[in-house]
């Protein structure tokens, strides 16, 4: 057992003996040189997976020229200083030169520091947002005064890249291990799409007798089936939800249509607030069993109610007009192939996505025997449940196996635990 002794830092607590402590400021000095030109460098780009070089052609948000980027240097820590409250990843080694946003701070090490270990320092450091409460204005930034008035433990160099090789070893083996998790996860929810759309478009009995559609997202349907356009099977609920005693109610993805106390509970995110009389006066009244979506912004799927209030203006709500299984259309309308066929109308606009309810009710859609509806959907609801408490379990492994990580950073940077000498 080493010796230990306290460090005087209240989120590091003890370290060993023969490691010192000082102000940040005399281990890393911050550097900025900007490329006046862009001229072809690599874009870098400040990750959950360290500093990587950005794919150009994957989209995403894009700045209308580079210039005026930084120039980072291989070996040189790269952070991120401000909004560190929600930025996921707060600091990375840069391991390539290239540029990068002149938002970013860059940082270059003395003699005495090694870029690796510190890396991981400042990562322990990011899991919790220790630093945090140094920043306290509304940008929630550090300065570089305040990062450097900031104390910072110092092993000994040779320590210091000893720490750092033992992490690099360890913490690739915890990231194959939580990859491979994911690839199971990733195949559970193919299979989980493919069990709802063989289902909704082709039902249960594998011996019936099949037919043609008529539509090429759908297939072959069996022949007890009808195909009719969704102004035969719903219409628009066009009725304002004029009393602020109706709840308010969130269309979400992930929830459905739930109430916006339950989303902001559930998402961790504050719901837009509707608190003007005008605005309460245009809100839509939607039913339990109606189904809704913003045909302005279409993002996948109609998202059904399981409650009575009132949604934003924004969106259009439907409710059926012949007898139906709520749960087959629950289901059907956040199959793939219906997410594709509501998608391609908006292909042709220049101003992004945007559909009429026309388009949806112009759409065949599948009608199967309402029995038959019902039975699919008895059938996915217990399905998918089995699928999904598979993939919770295996979301749980991989957040045990990142809090091992998180408690192995901390142990080896801290000193708290020595790396093995066979290592």
């Amino acid at each position: 057992m080493r010796e230990m002794k306290d460090s005087g830092i209240e989120w590091i607590k003890s370290i060993p003996t023969d490691w010192t402590v000082m102000p940040n400021k005399y281990l890393m000095r911050k550097i900025k040189e900007i490329c006046p030109r862009y001229d072809g460098q690599d874009i870098l780009s400040l990750t959950m997976k360290g500093v990587i070089v950005r794919d150009l052609e994957a989209g995403g948000k894009m700045p209308s020229s580079f210039d005026g980027y930084q120039f980072l240097y291989a070996g040189n820590l790269l952070m991120c200083l401000f909004d560190i409250d929600v930025t996921p990843r707060c600091v990375g080694l840069i391991k390539n030169n290239g540029v990068s946003s002149p938002a970013y701070s860059q940082f270059v090490l003395n003699e005495n520091a090694d870029a690796a270990y510190y890396c991981y320092y400042y990562t322990m450091l990011d899991n919790d947002k220790t630093l945090l409460h140094l920043a306290k204005n509304l940008r929630h930034s550090l300065t570089e005064d305040q990062l450097g008035a900031i104390s910072i433990v110092v092993p000994p160099l040779s320590e210091q890249r000893l720490i750092a090789s033992f992490l690099d070893a360890k913490c690739a083996e915890i990231d194959a291990l939580t990859a491979d998790i994911q690839q199971q996860i990733d195949a559970l929810e193919q299979y989980k799409r493919s069990v709802i759309t063989e289902a909704v478009t082709k039902g249960l009995n594998h011996d019936a007798k099949m037919k043609d559609s008529g539509e090429e997202w759908v297939g072959a349907i069996p022949d007890s089936w009808e195909m009719r356009k969704g102004k035969y099977l719903f219409a628009q609920r066009n009725l304002r939800g004029n009393t602020v005693e109706l709840q308010l109610l969130s269309p979400t993805q992930r929830y459905g249509v739930i109430p916006q106390s339950l989303y902001e509970e559930l998402s961790g995110m504050s719901a837009v607030k509707l608190n003007e009389k005008a605005d309460l006066m245009l809100l839509k009244t939607i039913h339990k069993g109606d189904y809704c979506i913003s045909l302005r912004s279409f993002q996948g799927g109609f998202e059904y109610s399981e409650y009575e209030g009132v949604v934003s203006p924004a969106y259009q709500v439907f409710y059926p007009i012949v007898k139906i299984a709520d749960g087959y259309y629950k289901y059907l309308f956040k199959e793939n192939g219906f997410i594709e066929k509501m998608n391609s109308y908006t292909m042709t606009l220049r101003d992004g996505k945007n559909i009429a309810f026309a388009d949806f009710g112009n759409t065949y859609i599948p009608y199967p025997p309402v029995g038959e509806q019902k039975a699919i959907a008895d059938y996915l609801d217990a399905k998918c449940a089995e699928i999904d408490g598979i993939i919770s379990q295996k979301r749980e492994q991989i957040s045990t196996i990142e809090e091992y990580k998180k408690s192995l950073i901390f142990e080896y940077v801290t000193g708290k635990k020595e790396v093995p000498n066979n290592e």
